[in-house]
């Protein structure tokens, strides 16, 4: 498996994409990510099965109607299913002029629930804290879990956001990413990768 993670603007967020050779997904959408991704997809000869937003926040999302138009699923959460459907919602916390189109959820993914990606099983986890519908997705197989904003490199994601709560994002950090094991590696949201038992031993905000 092959991954690769693209620091897009405006404010810095990864879009990660995983392909095995013929086969493509996409976690999460930031501006420009289809003009950065379209390349690779035609140049590789790729096909991508699907987009999966880690959560409904504006720059995890902005392009998402783009890639829906090109015909691919865009999965998520029901729980932030309202702002990918109505991202204006969030207007009040968009840079200035920022007008985002919405898109419709084709899946809904749930907690617990196996899916299987790139011929891979992969586990959904609902980390909410950061926002209600955050998911981490995690590759056994691949030792590896992208977990949208609920964890950085050092720091976890803003719990003072609209849907955001301190307590919640503690407990789903201590019980869906630290139960994983110590060797797993992490892919944020925001800021460089690292890794479960890292985070465990040094995020100065929640350790295990």
């Amino acid at each position: 498996m092959q991954i690769r993670s693209f620091e897009l603007p405006p404010i810095g967020t990864n879009a990660i994409l995983f392909d095995n050779g013929e086969h493509a997904v996409l976690f999460d959408a930031p501006a420009t990510a289809w003009e950065k991704i379209l390349p690779i997809i035609e140049s590789e000869n790729l096909t991508l099965d699907a987009l999966i937003l880690t959560h409904g926040h504006w720059d995890h999302m902005i392009d998402t109607a783009t890639f829906q138009g090109a015909k691919i699923p865009v999965w998520a959460h029901e729980d932030d299913r309202v702002w990918i459907e109505e991202p204006m919602q969030q207007a009040a916390f968009l840079p200035p002029g920022f007008e985002i189109p919405g898109a419709k959820v084709d899946r809904i993914l749930k907690a617990g629930e196996k899916v299987q990606l790139l011929g891979q099983e992969a586990e959904i986890r609902h980390v909410p804290g950061h926002s209600p519908g955050n998911i981490a997705i995690y590759f056994p197989e691949e030792k590896c879990c992208v977990v949208g904003d609920a964890i950085f490199a050092g720091s976890v994601g803003r719990p003072d956001l609209p849907g955001g709560d301190w307590p919640t994002l503690e407990r789903s950090i201590k019980t869906q990413l630290f139960t994983l094991p110590d060797d797993t590696v992490i892919y944020p949201g925001h800021g460089p990768v690292t890794s479960v038992g890292y985070e465990k031993k040094n995020n100065p905000y929640v350790t295990a």
